[in-house]
């Protein structure tokens, strides 16, 4: 799992599993604590996820709202919002809508 912050965004990349979820769960914790801002969390470029690392990005969420900002999720593709609506995580998290396109 790559981790690169660019402004208030973190991009991820490669497989967001059990086995980085503690590396992307402190990612945000420090950038929750360093930026009075929205943290919005880049999932473009990620090739797997799982529900583990799903409810780690729901906890987030809820530790950003405490703080009065948010945690936007970006770049959901199709595996990811599924597991969302699976696991019904995605009454917790706030999802980026996508642009249309013409």
């Amino acid at each position: 799992m790559d981790i690169e912050s660019d402004g208030a965004r973190l991009v991820l990349s490669g497989a967001f599993d059990v086995r980085s979820t503690g590396e992307v769960r402190q990612a945000i914790y420090d950038h929750l604590a360093a930026r009075d801002e929205d943290v919005v969390v880049d999932l473009t470029h990620v090739d797997s996820v799982d529900v583990t690392a799903l409810k780690v990005l729901a906890v987030a969420t809820r530790q950003a709202s405490r703080l009065g900002r948010h945690l936007i999720l970006r770049g959901c593709g199709p595996a990811v919002r599924r597991l969302l609506h699976l696991s019904r995580l995605i009454r917790v998290v706030e999802v980026e809508r996508e642009a249309a396109t013409a």
